[in-house]
């Protein structure tokens, strides 16, 4: 059984074998050993800190094999980004333009860096092992950032958004980022996105153009890969899309990857999810679900089969004991359908 859970600082050697396996690109991993300890550090404070929306609050889950004791995959929500330092992206906009002269009419796309996102909160690091692909588990973690924050809405902004991974190789080499950001800031992608991920984002606002972008002018193959995602990120995106996360022009200023976002209170999961008490018993468990024990300081999430005595979910005692839940207490349940 995986069950999505509270990051601790017992879980640094893992949290660093994903931080490796991720490779280049994933900016929320590209750090160094003493930031991704700090990471976690701050993950705990959180989890067990006041209950209230605050920038200081990041909230990392790992997802576990109970039966392997190993750690598979790990997925964030920032509560509130943008308030310490902007949270800057590029705006794909259309600036129409006419010439009466030679009467021909052209949209140009143009890009405007833009800090729009200030306030929201923010899901992302989401990452599972290769190997874990296909069996679930992605889906879990991912959702399970939603059953959190539908625990305690006033944790969280009303506006929820993601940045999905662009393209960027094996090797670290982005066409998007040879097409901008090299040229401002005379350095490797791999470096840029390493100074974001370790440093504030003042030297962004340092370096980067503040005056509009002809995107006409970047070569196809930067252009081609504006607001796509990655490869590796394509599953994530569906997860994203399914809940009611909607792309609208916003894009990573170093790679190009889009963002999506959605209404808090839109959000499938939080929007299709209840609370009901939960028991052991023999009815049929034919209803495959989404499970949490709806609390913060010991979040537990699960994905397994249920069954129903009229209000009452019925589960196996393994599902009660990965939830920390004891019969006749209660549980959050999203049914999936």
């Amino acid at each position: 059984m995986l069950v999505a859970r509270p990051a601790e600082l017992a879980d640094l050697e893992s949290l660093i074998a994903l931080a490796e396996k991720a490779g280049p690109g994933f900016t929320s991993l590209a750090v160094g050993h003493d930031v991704l300890e700090a990471r976690l550090r701050k993950s705990e404070s959180s989890f067990n800190g006041p209950a209230n929306l605050s920038p200081d609050h990041v909230y990392l889950l790992m997802l576990e094999d109970l039966e392997k004791n190993t750690v598979v995959g790990l997925s964030a929500v920032k509560a509130q980004i943008g308030m310490r330092d902007p949270f800057f992206n590029f705006r794909i906009m259309k600036v129409g333009q006419k010439s009466t002269v030679t009467q021909r009419r052209f949209d140009m796309e143009v890009l405007m860096m833009v800090n729009e996102y200030n306030g929201a909160t923010e899901v992302g690091s989401l990452y599972v092992l290769p190997e874990m692909r296909g069996t679930g588990a992605g889906r879990l973690i991912s959702q399970s950032r939603y059953m959190l924050m539908a625990a305690d809405q006033d944790r969280f902004s009303n506006l929820v958004i993601s940045e999905l991974r662009g393209h960027v190789n094996e090797n670290g080499y982005s066409p998007f980022w040879e097409a901008i950001g090299r040229k401002f800031f005379h350095m490797d992608f791999t470096e840029a996105d390493n100074f974001s991920a370790e440093q504030d984002s003042q030297f962004i606002l340092d370096l980067m153009p503040r005056y509009p972008i002809y995107a006409a002018l970047l070569p196809k193959e930067a252009r081609d890969v504006m607001g796509e995602t990655h490869p590796a990120g394509i599953g994530a995106r569906r997860f994203l899309e399914s809940e009611g996360f909607r792309y609208n022009g916003m894009i990573d200023i170093f790679d190009g990857g889009p963002s999506v976002s959605a209404p808090l209170g839109d959000i499938r999961t939080v929007q299709d999810s209840r609370v009901l008490t939960v028991e052991t018993g023999s009815a049929k468990k034919d209803h495959l679900a989404l499970l949490s024990n709806d609390r913060i300081g010991d979040f537990r999430s699960i994905m397994t089969k249920i069954g129903f005595d009229g209000e009452t979910a019925i589960l196996e005692q393994a599902a009660l004991d990965a939830l920390n839940v004891k019969p006749g207490e209660q549980a959050r349940i999203w049914i999936k359908r």
